[in-house]
């Protein structure tokens, strides 16, 4: 009898593959969409139409390109992580990257006081500067008319012609203008000034100069009080075949010889110049030019000294309180931790002002009442305003260290302490052997970013010295208490010495590779604590 082996029960059909749901999009959400497309859109021609107006087409093209990237990706199904990322790219690009990029470009340039503007804004200038009144010169009824917030003048010749012009736009026929008594009064499309609004913008007006024609050397109209116009020539003729400036008066004659300015051959330079790439000029006169090399060099030594000391005293205090508080045979530990870190809830600038006030010399609360009355410079004196304001930012910067070092200590397991301890080991040697190497590992990437931090504290010095007390020594606009961060702000917007953005920028990147060799030395150094942890 043979055996029969049942037959196996068919497979299941396999079930259909569906697709995964497509996401539906709505269509509110899909009008909103366009809608803030269509604002950026408009934002963006109108920012191209105006830098093509002022022939960057550089930087137009770029702007258009970017739009028609964004576009794309927020138009397009799919490109989730785009999406979420373009936000933030532009961001970065606009607010970082271009400014960074273009602080590095004004480094190597003569940007400043006196080279502003281009070649010919500077030609314009120097031609309208010397402009002085012609003798026994014609005088022109005029008013002064009013468009979009530009004024022009409305000038009636001696044939009964009325002229228009604005400053710096020559004059041109103005053949629908308003007559009254042979004296054009009004032009279509503008507002006549009355009395009383030319005296609110009498300055302006008192500054405005009129060419006559595009040849400005023909002279210019101007007027003292806005009824009749004079004219006044310039006593600077300048040459366009020969690119020189002529002085009428005396005959010298001004060169561009490269250096963003008009100089003549006794080295006198006429200002306004203009703006021009100078290579590594600023680097150079930074380091070889004795006028900015000595000042520079005590503002650089000050600077470590300042961002060193305050970073190691800030360390060694923080720890301190922090090994303190951590006992906890210590009563009233969470009241005293409140304490400690009080210098920190308040804002720093309020906190730099406060100590501005106390140490003042004449009515401080140290002087007057600590000291009885003493007549201490604490702020004055070069010395003692280094030592006020290292105290003061040993003041501001413990109470971080204090909290960074309060965490560290207690994610220390307890079993090494007391493996140490059963070994013999005293309190300091537990500190020195287990707790300090244990703590660098989280605080010596934080004491390097304190350091970077500290290196540009701009706020404590300003605050309390400006920089001050002021280095007689030198023609440079620099203080004893100066770091470099606050030597870059005088010279971009200093009062006494003028802009020098140029210089500025150079310093700005001596103290970005500064601090960028620092970290990554102190970076690298660390990783050998990382064994540790």
């Amino acid at each position: 009898m043979t055996a029969t082996t049942p037959e196996a029960p068919p497979a299941p059909a396999a079930a259909p593959r569906t697709a995964p749901p497509r996401s539906r999009r709505t269509p509110g959400a899909m009008l909103v969409k366009i809608a803030c497309l269509g604002v950026l859109d408009a934002l963006v021609l109108y920012a191209a139409f105006v830098l093509a107006l002022d022939e960057q087409w550089l930087v137009a093209v770029v702007v258009l390109l970017a739009a028609a990237a964004i576009n794309w990706v927020y138009l397009r199904r799919g490109m989730l992580p785009a999406k979420y990322l373009v936000p933030g790219t532009v961001f970065l690009v606009v607010f970082q990257l271009y400014v960074v990029v273009y602080s590095g470009y004004i480094a190597f340039t003569n940007y400043g006081d006196g080279h502003m503007g281009d070649k010919d804004d500077a030609i314009s200038v120097l031609i309208e500067k010397s402009l002085s009144r012609v003798p026994d010169s014609p005088a022109y009824d005029m008013v002064v008319l009013e468009r979009f917030g530009e004024l022009s003048f409305l000038v009636t010749e001696e044939d009964g012609t009325a002229m228009v012009g604005g400053d710096g736009r020559p004059l041109e026929p103005a053949g629908d203008a308003e007559f009254e008594g042979g004296r054009a009064v009004g032009l279509d499309g503008y507002e006549t000034l009355d009395f009383s609004q030319m005296l609110e913008q009498q300055s302006q007006i008192a500054a405005m100069s009129v060419p006559l024609s595009d040849d400005l050397d023909e002279g210019a109209l101007r007027t003292p009080d806005g009824a009749k116009a004079y004219v006044y020539s310039a006593s600077m003729h300048y040459d366009e075949a020969t690119d020189t400036f002529v002085d009428v008066e005396t005959g010298t004659v001004y060169r561009d010889e490269g250096t963003g300015a008009f100089v003549s051959e006794e080295g006198v330079e006429l200002m306004p110049g203009w703006k021009i790439d100078v290579g590594f000029a600023n680097f150079v006169a930074a380091f070889t030019e004795e006028s900015i090399r000595g000042p520079l060099l005590q503002v650089i030594v000050w600077t470590f000294v300042f961002a060193g000391f305050t970073v190691a005293a800030t360390f060694a205090v923080g720890v301190f309180l922090a090994l303190l508080l951590n006992d906890p045979r210590l009563r009233f530990r969470r009241t005293f931790r409140v304490l400690v870190i009080l210098p920190y809830a308040f804002p720093a600038f309020l906190s730099a002002l406060i100590w501005s006030g106390m140490l003042n010399s004449q009515f401080g609360f140290i002087n007057q009442v600590l000291l009885g009355g003493a007549d201490i410079p604490w702020l004055t004196d070069p010395v003692l305003a280094k030592v006020s304001i290292l105290i003061v930012n040993l003041w501001l910067g413990y109470p971080y260290m204090f909290l960074v070092a309060t965490g560290a200590l207690q994610s220390i397991p307890e079993e090494y302490v007391e493996a140490a301890r059963v070994d013999g080991a005293g309190a300091w040697t537990v500190f020195r052997r287990v707790k300090l190497p244990l703590l660098m590992v989280s605080m010596a990437p934080l004491m390097i970013a304190a350091f970077a931090f500290n290196f540009n504290n701009f706020n404590v010095i300003y605050l309390l010295t400006e920089g001050g007390p002021q280095d007689i020594s030198t023609d440079m606009n620099v203080g004893a208490t100066d770091i470099l961060i606050t030597l870059v702000y005088k010279v971009a917007f200093g009062e006494t010495s003028g802009r020098d953005y140029g210089l500025a920028s150079a310093f700005s990147i001596i103290i970005f590779l500064l601090v960028a060799a620092i970290s990554i030395v102190g970076f690298r150094r660390t990783k050998a604590l990382e064994e540790l942890n």
